[in-house]
């Protein structure tokens, strides 16, 4: 075991012993139940990963996973269970990525395509590299001046409990390419946007601005950048050139869809409580953090709630289709239901490590609602955070609703060690942090199910992080 599981041990024995938070005693028994012994998070989680695998959007794999968590769904007594589908743009990343240093230390590097990448000519291309330390760099860089060179965009993320370092590097992912093209750019790499040394490159999205032709876009693994980063440095100004050779392509429109599923409350006329995920992942791994997880943890939660007692609300899962490649599925689902009110949107999409911290969005409008949820999770480690929550990607339909959010913080020291990346694989998880976001989840989920009164009163209603912009 160790020392998270270890803690979190203590913390369950530590719940087992502490005096009751003013909720209802079968919502606390619910809660220790999850923390203690759940199995519906584990079941979900590793199911899915091992009998579907990777979910690119769009995709065959990806209707197989829609169609396995509906049979699971349903096989646990959700209702109303349906596959709701919609049309998107979709890009396949091909059978071959290739990296080489040509001069003047010839070798080869790791590399995967990058989301919306265009592929090389046939055989490669080869070019003259230009190395820049940050996107900002990039920016600054003439008109024209990158016209048939290579760009290498770098940056200097670390890992964060909070992640923010994400926000930070992103950019060489979500626009550098972009930028590139724009400056003349034949094709452009990155150094992956992570925090961990194995040779694992993070694929990801990445943009073109209206009217700029999408370039082949790579990124290096971290270790393979830092290599080509000092080849720059030893090179005493002669050219460093590389070859890349990658197949990606679009292949136009294909059916995608958003799988949802409920727990029926007891008063239909109140707003439900929508629960979401994301359902696809990259094709390079089977999604376990990102984000079979998720879709574990806010069904199992659903479900621990159910078994404190059937709730006032209903409580709604949605398990969102193509997040990854451009926010589809979220967009659709909120121009399909945006005139049904939702109570409150809560997302999980951060891994499986603990959660340590709570937000909302009305924690000024709603006082003695926060109040009462961070008295009722403290009991787990959890703090309440003075930030605004904003929502997770796949909760559109809440920010264009004006309406009220919850953020359930995860750990993501590691999250970008894993993070669209090979291993992104079930072994990662680790079952007793697993079992403390299902505990955290019953408890605040159950609170909102049964607010009669209404959860937002006014608060303020953020736009979605900048992060949204490119997954």
């Amino acid at each position: 075991m160790n020392r998270m599981s270890s803690a979190l041990a203590a913390l369950s024995f530590a719940f087992l012993s502490t005096a009751a938070s003013g909720e209802t005693p079968a919502l606390e028994k619910a809660a220790g139940a999850a923390l203690e012994r759940d199995t519906h998070a584990w079941d979900f989680v590793e199911g899915i990963t091992t009998e579907v695998g990777p979910r690119q959007a769009g995709t065959e794999a990806e209707a197989r996973g829609r169609a396995w968590a509906m049979q699971w769904l349903a096989a646990k007594g959700f209702v109303n269970v349906a596959d709701e589908p919609f049309m998107m743009n979709t890009w396949v990343p091909g059978d071959i990525a290739r990296a080489r240093v040509t001069a003047p230390f010839a070798q080869d590097l790791t590399v995967l395509p990058l989301g919306n990448s265009a592929a090389t000519p046939a055989g490669g291309i080869e070019a003259e590299v230009v190395f820049f330390r940050t996107v900002d760099e990039l920016r600054a860089a003439p008109a024209g001046s990158l016209t048939g060179k290579i760009a290498y965009i770098s940056h200097q993320m670390r890992p964060a409990q909070d992640g923010s370092h994400y926000g930070f590097a992103g950019p060489a992912r979500w626009v550098g390419a972009g930028i590139a093209a724009s400056k003349g750019a034949v094709a452009t790499v990155i150094k992956s946007i992570g925090t961990d040394h194995h040779r694992n490159p993070h694929t990801g999205g990445t943009s073109f601005p209206e009217g700029v032709t999408p370039i082949p876009a790579g990124a290096l693994s971290l270790p393979d950048a830092e290599n080509l980063e000092r080849m720059f440095a030893r090179a005493g100004g002669k050219p460093v050139t590389l070859r890349l050779d990658m197949n990606p392509r679009q292949i136009g429109q294909t059916q995608s869809g958003n799988v949802v599923g409920e727990i029926t409350g007891t008063n239909p006329n109140l707003p439900p409580v929508l629960l979401a995920c994301h359902i696809d992942s990259w094709w390079n791994a089977p999604g376990a953090f990102d984000d079979g997880a998720g879709c574990a943890i806010i069904s199992a939660a659903a479900l621990h709630v159910k078994q404190a007692g059937v709730p006032l609300r209903t409580i709604r899962v949605l398990l969102a289709g193509a997040e990854e490649t451009g926010l589809w599925g979220s967009k659709a689902y909120s121009d399909a239901h945006i005139d049904e009110a939702i109570a409150v949107g809560i997302e999980s999409d951060f891994g499986a490590d603990r959660v340590w911290r709570f937000d909302s969005n009305f924690r000024d409008s709603n006082p003695a609602l926060h109040k009462r949820i961070a008295a009722a999770v403290a009991r787990f480690g959890v703090s309440s955070g003075s930030e605004v929550a904003t929502g997770g990607a796949d909760l559109n339909i809440v920010r264009d609703q004006k309406g009220a959010l919850v953020d359930l913080q995860q750990d993501g020291t590691r999250y970008f060690d894993l993070h669209h990346t090979p291993d992104d694989t079930l072994d990662k998880i680790d079952p007793v942090q697993l079992r403390q976001n299902v505990a955290v989840w019953t408890m605040v989920v159950g609170i909102l199910a049964n607010e009669a009164n209404s959860i937002l009163t006014g608060g303020p209603i953020p736009a979605a992080p900048p992060i949204m912009q490119g997954q």
